[in-house]
């Protein structure tokens, strides 16, 4: 897998993300989600990791069978915690928005966030913080500027319902909707070095060819950031 630094305000526009090359990034019948496979090829063995807003646990769980890592869950829902609990992972119950100040500096080598930034109320403290106790950081959400999306707004006047985004404007939980090329400018605000970065598809496979960040912010319906702080 390539890597893509970002060290400007115009590079970190300009750049294309990078997709991965791995044969295993896609995902097979019985296998992990495709996106869990990208993640744990970026999560070094026997990291400590911290996988915020972890649902059911099958990221955690993925990370902990193959790369022996100590790994730790944050998740805001009771059925999630007792699904990871079930499952034999150290989860406990917390809101991203308010429990992430109680973990230390440099706490984890690896702090992920997995399709739950654009449910934070307050995503650039929230970035913020994981800069703050992860060494590294890994972000994934969807992409709202994905073609789909825009051809829904601009011909049906409506708010985009796909199989990717299938709730309706007045009960999604996602409330904070971004495009990737809001989020490399947020990586900026924030102080956010990019260090690798890739457009996915709905089941979690990169596209497998460099553009610029317009093509990506068109063609990914979904994208995945590593991160370190600049």
């Amino acid at each position: 897998m390539s890597v893509t630094t970002i060290t400007t305000p115009e590079a970190a526009v300009d750049a294309p993300p990078v997709p991965t090359t791995a044969p295993q990034a896609a995902a097979q019948p019985g296998s992990a989600r495709g996106d869990h496979r990208l993640v744990a090829d970026l999560v070094l063995p026997r990291s400590r990791v911290l996988d915020i807003g972890c649902g059911e646990g099958e990221l955690l769980d993925l990370l902990i069978r193959e790369k022996q890592v100590d790994g730790r869950g944050l998740e805001l829902s009771q059925a999630g915690v007792n699904a990871c609990v079930a499952r034999g992972l150290s989860v406990v119950q917390g809101d991203a928005d308010r429990d992430l100040s109680d973990y230390p500096d440099n706490a984890f080598d690896f702090v992920i966030l997995s399709q739950t930034l654009q449910a934070t109320y307050a995503p650039r403290r929230v970035l913020e913080e994981l800069l703050r106790i992860g060494s590294n950081v890994i972000v994934s959400f969807p992409n709202f500027g994905f073609w789909r999306n825009r051809l829904q707004l601009l011909f049906g006047g409506r708010m985009p319902v796909t199989d990717y985004l299938p709730y309706s404007w007045y009960d999604t939980p996602n409330i904070h909707f971004c495009t990737i090329r809001d989020f490399v400018l947020l990586c900026q605000e924030a102080d956010a070095r990019i260090v690798k970065s890739m457009a996915l598809d709905a089941g979690g496979r990169p596209v497998g060819f460099t553009a610029p960040w317009w093509v990506w912010n068109l063609i990914g319906e979904q994208a995945l950031f590593l991160l370190k702080r600049s």
